[in-house]
């Protein structure tokens, strides 16, 4: 599926979304200061955001060649502000700081562009300070919020009935597969594999293209369900599901913290010698708090492993509901290349086994949002899961 050109080619699938934007771009009279973009994962909200935020500040409404465009597209435009959350939450420091920069006048461009992404992730004081902000906006500034959906867990209702609301929905699989050819250079048949694969998720069918151990990750996941024919089977299932969670986190934390903490470091003076030492002291607060940061976006990491993990795990078993409602009709799978072991498990499990099992992958995400430990809540799905005698 095509989409204009400009900005816009990297917002995949979503030509109602990209009309409505472009619209606003127009027509002064269509702008507001606050936007909420809603969307499941992979649909592209931030993606959507950027470009949106690009085109306001382009002269040409977004041809994506000029400086306003590179600038803003790379996360380095004066006027952009993004907020990226790497840990567990967004504090109330972290709004009041935006508040603070919302207002002030842009300095190079026509708007003070703010971007939060997983605004669901905002403390409730914070979206307090933002909320406030909304209600009381500078006049050259807008703030673009993205969030999962309009549930009110993830958006408070009083921050979304001052927001204009744009919906994106899950891309079509040869929409994301066209990026990753066209962007990406992938192979045509991998490319087709990894966006039915990842079910439209843009991010993640580019990483499944890429990644031969996140294919192999993939496959490990689904051949689970059918190996859970023993209460030691079911164990030794949430060991490597947690195991795999917490190398990927070590892996990414490794190579981020330590340049992180380096840089901190250096611009404390850390290890100097001479009248610069005495001020380096006083920055023991700061690498307290980067280490604080630091161990929250670990927990962050090795959760949302986790989660990919049970994401597809569900998956499976929706196929498996699926195929024994209608085995002879050719319905859309979330795994089509794993059909034969979805037709495994209808057979073995029935409709009824397969709601009960993605009850207990749903109570599962549940207790660890509730920061239950991971080994114990994957222990406890695991035994859920297992097949009958």
């Amino acid at each position: 599926m095509s989409t204009p050109g400009g900005v816009w080619t990297e917002v995949v699938g979503q030509p109602a979304v990209v009309a409505e934007l472009r619209a606003a771009v127009a027509d002064p009279a269509a702008m507001t200061h606050a936007w909420l973009f809603t969307g499941p994962p992979g649909s592209g909200r931030s993606v959507a955001a950027r470009a949106f935020a690009a085109a306001l500040q382009c002269p040409d409404g977004g041809d994506g060649t000029c400086h306003e465009c590179r600038t803003v597209l790379s996360g380095t435009h004066a006027d952009l502000n993004l907020i990226v959350p790497e840990g567990l939450s967004i504090g109330v420091t972290e709004a009041r700081e935006l508040v603070r920069i919302a207002g002030r006048a842009p300095s190079q461009g026509r708007w003070q562009m703010i971007i939060v992404e997983d605004a669901d992730r905002m403390s409730e004081a914070a979206a307090n300070a933002v909320l406030k902000m909304i209600e009381e906006p500078p006049p050259r500034t807008v703030v673009m919020l993205c969030a999962p959906s309009l549930h009110p867990d993830d958006v408070p209702v009083t921050i979304r009935s001052r927001c204009r609301v744009v919906g994106l929905r899950t891309p079509p699989a040869d929409a994301v597969a066209d990026v990753l050819v066209r962007r990406d250079g992938v192979d045509p048949a991998l490319a087709a594999w990894a966006a039915t694969a990842a079910g439209g998720h843009v991010g993640r069918a580019r990483h499944l293209a890429r990644d031969e151990d996140a294919r192999l990750l993939r496959r490990a996941v689904l051949d689970i369900p059918l190996s859970l024919v023993s209460l030691a089977a079911c164990l030794t299932a949430a060991d490597d599901l947690v195991g795999a969670a917490r190398e990927e986190s070590d892996r990414t934390s490794a190579a981020l913290d330590a340049p992180e903490t380096e840089a901190v470091k250096t611009s404390l003076g850390v290890g100097a010698r001479g009248p610069g030492v005495a001020a380096s002291r006083g920055g023991a607060g700061q690498l307290k708090d980067l280490e604080k940061r630091q161990k929250s976006r670990a927990t962050r990491i090795g959760r949302d492993s986790l989660d990919r993990a049970l994401v597809d795990l569900a998956g499976l078993y929706r196929d498996a509901l699926v195929l024994h409602a209608a085995p002879g009709e050719a319905l859309p799978l979330d795994h089509p290349d794993r059909r034969a072991d979805a037709e495994d498990l209808a057979r073995r499990i029935g409709a009824e086994g397969a709601l009960r099992r993605i009850d207990a992958v749903l109570a599962c995400r549940t207790a660890l949002e509730q920061n239950v430990k991971p080994q114990i809540a994957v222990e406890a799905l695991t035994v859920a899961l297992r097949l009958p005698a």
